[in-house]
């Protein structure tokens, strides 16, 4: 006499209950991911909003910045908020980079952005109490943390490795330990881009400790498009030829996916943080 068998039916119930388990959560989860990037691009929106059309009132200067560079609130139909504000006045000539540093601040932003890597806080040019330069939003952080402090967790090392990367697409020649923030949305945040964009090699930085590993697939393909095709927002803030350089910094990281040592006499910047 055969032993009897479980029917047919319910094996098959039971594998498509499975399926459909696995294909709601993922359907879930694509739901999830979806809301959470509306509720970024509303909150980027409103940010925007703030900077552009925002009454500016000048707190105070910004302690440790060689360059004046201002804490500001902003009013706009009754709402507050904070921005850091970079007049071209306020400026200290340099040898090597023209004049109007804040233009490459909202290039960083622009960039940013066009990558898709969103950690540079919105900021835009306009004018302000002490005349044209950048407005960024502040972003609330815990200030004890840095690159160094942040090194120590293995889960902020995707966001430092973008950044990284970042750096050395916008040839960056003054990214210290300090402009990597934690902000108080568990988010690294990337700030001071006033010395990047340069046409010759400039860069230094204190983020030389993923030497020799590859640079993330992710990266490389965003990195790739924006070597074909630069922002054209890219023309209001940078010459044409940093514009060209910049695209041809794009295109050796594809070619060469490898984060590098540093080779110059001068890789790191100072003070460190």
């Amino acid at each position: 006499m055969r032993p009897p068998q479980r029917p047919q039916v319910d094996i098959v119930s039971e594998r498509g209950e499975g399926a459909t388990d696995q294909s709601g959560r993922a359907s879930a989860k694509r739901s999830a991911k979806r809301s959470a990037k509306r509720s970024v691009e509303r909150s980027k929106a409103a940010s925007l909003t703030f900077l552009q059309k925002g009454d500016v009132e000048v707190e105070g200067r910004m302690p440790w910045s060689s360059n004046g560079t201002y804490l500001v609130e902003l009013c706009n139909s009754g709402d507050t908020m904070r921005a850091v504000y970079k007049p071209v006045r306020g400026e200290r000539p340099l040898w090597d980079f023209p004049g109007g540093l804040y233009r490459r601040e909202v290039a960083a932003y622009v960039v940013s952005e066009a990558l898709g890597w969103g950690f540079v806080p919105e900021t835009i040019m306009r004018d302000g109490p002490l005349g044209p330069g950048s407005l960024q939003r502040f972003v609330d952080a815990d200030f004890s943390q840095h690159y160094f402090t942040l090194l120590e967790f293995p889960e902020h090392h995707d966001a430092l490795k973008a950044i990284c990367a970042f750096d050395l697409l916008a040839n960056n020649a003054d990214r210290k330990g300090g402009h990597c923030l934690l902000g108080t949305d568990g988010r690294v945040w990337s700030v001071d881009h006033g010395l990047c964009f340069h046409v010759e090699p400039k860069l230094r930085t204190v983020m030389w400790d993923f030497d020799g590993t590859p640079i993330p697939d992710t990266l490389v393909s965003d990195l790739a498009r924006l070597a074909v095709a630069p922002p054209d927002e890219l023309g209001g803030v940078l010459d044409g030829e940093e514009v060209e350089a910049l695209a041809a910094r794009a295109a050796a990281l594809v070619r060469r996916p490898v984060y590098p040592p540093a080779r110059s006499a001068r890789p790191y910047p100072w003070p460190l943080v």
